[in-house]
């Protein structure tokens, strides 16, 4: 079905091979990945890269924050298209009038700055990108991880807010030239095998290994003609979940026929690797053999055929259960009573979002599902199209209404499912979306208080067969129907009634509409001449989520108030984190005010001069985890450990460049161990990092430090700071990257 090369190879007549009448360095340059990244590429070095995108996108949990970020580093006007999606807190309403202040917000930037605002439940993020912003050629950066338009020929990432700053500030985004993997697509769907069915047999295949991590992934090959657009968007927004770093597809006339569909047809050009593309590594997916799937919780990797789950369903989800109880000690478990009467039950169909919420997703279920009815038990069935324009065409096919008939419902654009804030189960529930994450929390049930709920990802295909049968789990294959498509018609006229189109216009006399949630980033300190940080959580788990650092759900709503957000960081994870870390941070802020706190008098006492040492030496809370940062692009994973007085996380290696990029960005300290170095250490043992600023300043990468240990104990640890660009350093050693720029612009 999907296997995975390590050797590199050319595509020479469009097929790949092992060697070429060409050197690597020839064949690299010709793939289509290396095309847009040069075209877009300001520093002149082809391996070290200075991005400069085309638009950028924001949803309304992240635009308020990257705004004041931008706003107090000198940024005048949008100098690129912007839009500002309302499509994660449009139905929360946790919090009072915060959401819509936040929206408010949104609509007066777009305003002043020139932006374009997208109200509430008009499209969720990337719906519209696809359909308004996209181009071939085109690089777009979004402040969500499922930035991904590579199947419109488009190259696009996601990252933290800060990371978007920079854009508004006419700055760069750098990195290394990453390696290129050819994704190589042939045969056919089989009726029943939808695009999530691909994509997470893809996650499944590559994210354990880390085989595509920080890699493009460049889609090619004959398998590519028989699918259409939704289908190939279907499968490259899910590439988020492998942790490669962005997708590109060869375009065709299916490609071209999207942005004539869209009224946008200049922006298609046929895009297709040169003769003798090198790639670093290849996948190859056979289409045709390709199954039905399910993911099971808690990661989109956790994945089986659905045949395969059926099969051997209480030994898989008595692992489930034995998993969740490790994680989570007040939550009980009872997923393996949902196997009765000669099947396995769900409670929940969901199919909405940038993944499953497509024209042709939800037209195909319908027709799955037409005549049928979803039964009078517990199983309930909601589907969210992706954009207004969308679910009107789906009004015009009559697919919404053989959808109610059978007692589906017909939901506002709204990513809700797909983050914790929107259908969360019973207790105990099992939930069936065609969402993009599967992650703990991302049901929205709260495990740490005993609640427990899980989701599993399955294809819209699969779900409306499942729906058919009462939520009896069942494969789309096993369902006899002859799917019969249906041409999709843009209206854009609702996009014209309805959206603030203001790039280009900016007016700043247009006073920001400030609700009394949204609050200015508090100060932030320069790194100092040695840094002491005591662990504050210390997490052992393979892989450490952004939804584990921030969690989503009803903290969104938070996203504009930094103090307040930063009150739930970790709160499923480590419950008592933020206590730990309000106690150090208060010792800083005694030490600051010429003070001579006990506690760090003594512990500087152990490595040196406490009281020379107290002048010089910042105190601050530090994060340990195996492997942080896979999920969400979200920056309030790393700034709220800084608003905390967090300055270190030390790991084996970040999960994700965006990750890491967040941690630089807020001036965190991106320390890494090698990987036979055991760290046996607790919570309240201290690391002490002397001259750590002029190991920043002069680009040191080997550390040395001290442990500090709580049983009097002193060991020496040596740390890594890799790669780190000039930029990164002067951020670093400023303190945050607000501070970089206010320190430039005065």
């Amino acid at each position: 079905m999907i296997a995975l090369h390590e050797n590199g190879v050319f595509l020479v007549d469009g097929i790949p091979q092992e060697s070429a009448a060409l050197t690597l360095e020839e064949g690299r340059k010709r793939t289509m990945a290396y095309g847009i990244l040069q075209s877009h590429n300001l520093s002149g070095d082809p391996e070290k890269l200075q991005i400069r995108f085309d638009a950028m996108v924001s949803h309304d949990i992240t635009y308020v924050g990257i705004i004041q970020q931008a706003r107090a580093s000198g940024m005048k006007e949008f100098p690129i298209p912007y839009a500002l999606t309302n499509c994660h807190n449009s139905l929360c309403a946790v919090g009072g009038t915060i959401n819509e202040d936040d929206h408010m917000f949104g609509l007066s930037a777009a305003k002043k700055y020139g932006g374009i605002y997208i109200p509430a439940n008009q499209s969720v993020i990337h719906s519209y990108a696809r359909e308004q912003m996209s181009g071939c050629g085109k690089m777009i950066l979004g402040s969500d991880s499922h930035t991904r338009y590579g199947a419109l020929g488009t190259m696009a990432v996601g990252e933290g807010g800060p990371e978007l700053a920079k854009q508004l500030l006419k700055n760069t985004w750098d990195l290394n030239y990453p390696e290129v993997v050819l994704v190589y697509l042939t045969g056919k769907p089989r009726r029943g095998v939808g695009p999530h069915d691909v994509a997470i047999a893809l996650v499944k295949a590559t994210f354990g290994s880390g085989f595509v991590n920080n890699r493009v992934l460049e889609f090619a090959g004959p398998g590519i003609a028989d699918l259409p657009i939704d289908y190939r968007n279907g499968i490259d927004v899910m590439t988020t979940e492998t942790t490669c770093l962005s997708s590109i597809w060869e375009t065709d006339g299916v490609t071209e026929d999207f942005y004539k569909t869209h009224q946008r047809p200049a922006d298609f050009k046929v895009l297709h690797p040169a003769d003798g593309a090198y790639y670093d590594r290849m996948v190859t997916i056979d289409l045709s053999s390709v199954e039905p799937m399910i993911a099971l919780p808690f990661h989109p990797s956790n994945a089986y055929t659905i045949r395969e789950f059926l099969a051997h369903a209480e030994e898989i989800l008595s692992g489930v259960e034995a998993d969740a109880k490790r994680r989570f000690p007040k939550a009980s478990p009872h997923l393996v009573e949902k196997i009765h009467d000669g099947g396995v039950w769900a409670t929940q169909g969901i199919i909405a979002g940038c993944a499953g919420g497509l024209f042709d997703n939800i037209d195909e279920a319908s027709q799955i599902m037409a005549g049928g009815s979803i039964g009078a038990d517990q199983f309930s069935m909601d589907v969210y199209p992706t954009s207004v324009p969308v679910s009107l065409e789906l009004t015009k096919i009559g697919a919404t209404a053989s959808l109610l008939e059978t007692g589906a419902v017909i939901k506002p654009s709204f990513c809700g499912p797909c983050f914790g804030a929107g259908d969360v189960p019973a207790n105990n529930g099992l939930s069936l979306r065609h969402t993009t994450r599967n992650f703990p929390n991302r049901e929205g049930s709260k495990p740490g208080e005993g609640q427990f709920a899980g989701v599993c990802l399955m294809d819209a295909r699969s779900i409306a067969a499942t729906a058919l049968n009462g939520g009896k789990i069942t494969a789309a294959t096993d369902i006899d129907y002859a799917p019969v498509h249906h041409d999709y018609h843009f209206d854009k006229g609702v996009y014209d009634r309805r959206l603030y189109y203001g790039f280009g216009k900016a007016d700043p006399s247009v006073e920001l509409q400030m609700g009394p949630n949204i609050t200015d980033w508090p100060h932030m300190q320069p790194l100092a001449e040695n840094l002491l940080v005591e662990l504050a959580a210390v997490l052992h788990d393979p892989v450490t989520t952004t939804d584990e650092l921030i969690p989503s759900g009803e903290t969104s709503s938070y996203r504009s108030n930094p103090l307040r957000l930063a009150e739930f960081t970790l709160s499923r994870r480590d419950p008592q984190y933020v206590p730990r870390t309000k106690s150090i941070a208060s010792e800083e802020s005694d030490r600051l005010e010429g003070k001579s706190p006990m506690k760090l008098r003594e512990l500087l006492s152990r490595v040196g001069d406490a009281e020379a040492l107290m002048a010089c030496t910042q105190f601050g809370s530090c994060v340990f985890a195996n492997k942080p940062g896979d999920g969400s692009a979200r920056e309030q994973a790393a700034s709220c450990q800084k608003v905390l007085g967090g300055f270190a996380n030390i790991c084996y290696e970040f999960a994700t460049k965006r990750y890491r990029s967040n941690c630089i960005n807020w001036g965190i300290l991106p320390f890494t161990l090698n990987k036979d170095v055991a760290f046996d250490y607790q919570n309240g043992d201290c690391v002490y990092v002397p001259n750590i600023r002029a190991a920043i300043a002069h680009g040191s990468e080997e550390i040395p430090a001290k442990v500090l240990c709580t049983d009097g104990s002193i060991h020496d640890l040596t740390l890594h700071v890799a790669g780190l660009t000039d930029d990164e350093k002067k951020i670093i050693l400023d303190g945050c990257l607000m501070n970089y720029y206010a320190k430039r612009n005065n």
